[in-house]
């Protein structure tokens, strides 16, 4: 592996750009920092011969280019696709790559060579379950579905934790659900907002998916939020919360006894449980304060 050097910004080669994901806040945010600061952390590639490939280092890349800085911090990790893939891969852990980026970077040694789950997995000392939950992401998405991700313009968690819950649905195809992706992309709606209209898109009337594929979002949204109350006194939006909560209650309770049960020993299954309870930590501190919230408010009513 060569030392960090300085090298022209032109001198990169991006065909892997469309590996990474892209995110507008974060590298708003490294716009302003490297305007002051400069790049502090050498952008990292592949030498190909006599071409530069980057593989890490894009937002960086991005951002000198708008500030037209015309020389970065560049380190070759090797002098073959296979084996600078295999070290960004191996150090996922301090690069922070998102699983759909591991998951497309794995798709890619495998066009590359023709390697099996067990080659992969073993190279980057890896079981194989976690390697075939990433190629099984791979394989269920579209290109159409990709794209979208990928540029940053359908967000990548209601992809993962709403629209996969239908993929699993036999009446749900491929087809509508690029077609809900394609109609929400780059209308910057929170989760709360995409997840109400996919249960509408994918288990509610025609006219609902018309009203999707035709733009017509703001009004499906205030209808949905705005529905008259019910002899309970609570509206839809209040049922469904209340609902949402009982489930909640239900379902901690089930995972709580089950989580601790001997009969949990398949690599398989410790490969998925690792990702789901990554993402239910990450959001558990969140969770907990607005219960505290509600509960306190609710309590005054």
């Amino acid at each position: 592996m060569k030392m960090t050097e300085t090298v022209e910004i032109e001198s990169l080669d991006l065909r892997y750009e469309g590996h990474r994901l892209r995110n507008r806040k974060q590298e708003g945010l490294l716009l302003s920092s490297i305007a002051q600061r400069g790049i502090e952390k050498a952008l990292e590639g592949v030498d190909i011969k006599t071409d530069r490939v980057l593989l890490n280092g894009f937002k960086r890349y991005r951002c000198a280019r708008k500030l037209n800085i015309r020389t970065i911090p560049y380190k070759s990790l090797g002098q073959d696709e296979i084996t600078a893939i295999t070290a960004i891969l191996r150090v996922t852990r301090k690069n922070d790559l998102h699983i759909l980026e591991q998951a497309r970077f794995i798709e890619q040694l495998k066009l590359l060579e023709t390697l099996s789950v067990s080659d992969i997995a073993e190279m980057l000392s890896r079981s194989k379950g976690w390697v075939s939950m990433r190629t099984g992401l791979m394989a269920d998405m579209s290109d159409t579905v990709r794209e979208k991700l990928f540029s940053g313009s359908f967000p990548v968690y209601s992809y993962m934790y709403t629209l996969r819950q239908f993929m699993r649905m036999n009446s749900v195809s491929r087809k509508q659900i690029d077609e809900f992706v394609v109609a929400l992309s780059g209308k910057k709606l929170s989760s709360r907002d995409i997840e109400m209209l996919a249960h509408g898109y994918f288990r509610g009337p025609d006219s609902f998916r018309e009203h999707v594929k035709s733009g017509n979002i703001t009004l499906l949204l205030e209808h949905i939020n705005q529905i008259p109350e019910e002899t309970d006194g609570c509206n839809g939006f209040e049922q469904g919360l209340l609902k949402d909560l009982e489930l909640s209650g239900r379902y901690m309770q089930k995972v709580t006894g089950k989580s601790q049960d001997p009969r949990l020993k398949n690599r398989s299954f410790y490969a998925q449980a690792h990702l789901l309870t990554a993402g239910i930590l990450s959001c558990s501190n969140a969770f907990i304060e607005s219960m505290r919230q509600l509960h306190d408010r609710s309590g005054q009513a």
